[in-house]
């Protein structure tokens, strides 16, 4: 994979390939965390043993989603990369930066989430809740990153000219959404983290969905991209 885009053509599909891969993290991001509403209940052991035991594949299918949601986010992030890079070198290492960081941090827990379908194999429900409570926090911290990189994000797509603004500063203000799902679990736990608590998520996957569809759709703007590589030589 070079990592030099030198032709307007090169760049529409490079967007596209993004726009693609970007999806299939929405699919499989979008398929996990419903299977996770759906068998797991936070609040009662028994319920979650419940649904677990009587859903076993289900679980399974979704957990494998939600990985394969992370390793394809990766592919997604490098491909904006190439993309941008060259509006800002170091916005664009930040970015990957915030990208890569959570990564381990996903992986490792989600075999919190593992660890309670265990337990309700083995009927032992005292636990169950323990590693519940492990995991959604876990979720809070990773989502300090998924907050972090749309920043910079944001910034680089409203910089290019090849991409609209607008999506731009949806972006840059959609990272405060996941942001303020951290502060709202850390600082205030009694509050329930819903859209009403926090409306700014709605901008976040607004702006995140709405990116994904342009560079699948639109690519990028040859012209503006083409004067872009011009203004750089």
């Amino acid at each position: 994979m070079s990592w030099e885009i030198k032709t307007p053509q090169a760049a529409k599909v490079n967007a596209r390939i993004a726009g693609l891969i970007g999806m299939i993290v929405l699919i499989t991001g979008s398929f996990a965390h419903s299977v996770s509403l759906k068998l797991l209940d936070y609040n009662d052991a028994i319920k979650t043993s419940e649904y677990l035991l009587n859903s076993e594949s289900l679980f399974r299918l979704g957990f494998v989603s939600g990985l394969m949601m992370q390793v394809v986010f990766i592919f997604y992030a490098i491909y904006l990369y190439k993309l941008l890079k060259n509006i800002d070198y170091f916005v664009a290492s930040l970015m990957m930066i915030f990208v890569l960081t959570p990564v381990p941090i996903f992986l490792i827990n989600q075999l919190n989430q593992f660890a309670v379908f265990i337990l309700a194999a083995k009927h032992n429900v005292e636990q169950i809740l323990f590693f519940l409570d492990l995991h959604k926090y876990g979720g809070y911290i990773v989502s300090i990153f998924y907050g972090l990189w749309l920043f910079p994000l944001g910034y680089l797509v409203f910089k290019s000219g090849f991409l609209p603004k607008i999506i731009g500063i949806l972006l840059m203000i959609g990272c405060f959404g996941y942001l303020i799902s951290f502060i709202q679990g850390f600082l205030f736990p009694n509050i329930q983290n819903t859209l009403w608590t926090n409306p700014v998520l709605i901008v976040t996957h607004v702006a995140e969905l709405f990116l994904m569809l342009w560079l699948l759709v639109m690519g990028v703007n040859k012209g503006n991209w083409e004067k872009r590589k011009s203004e750089q030589n």
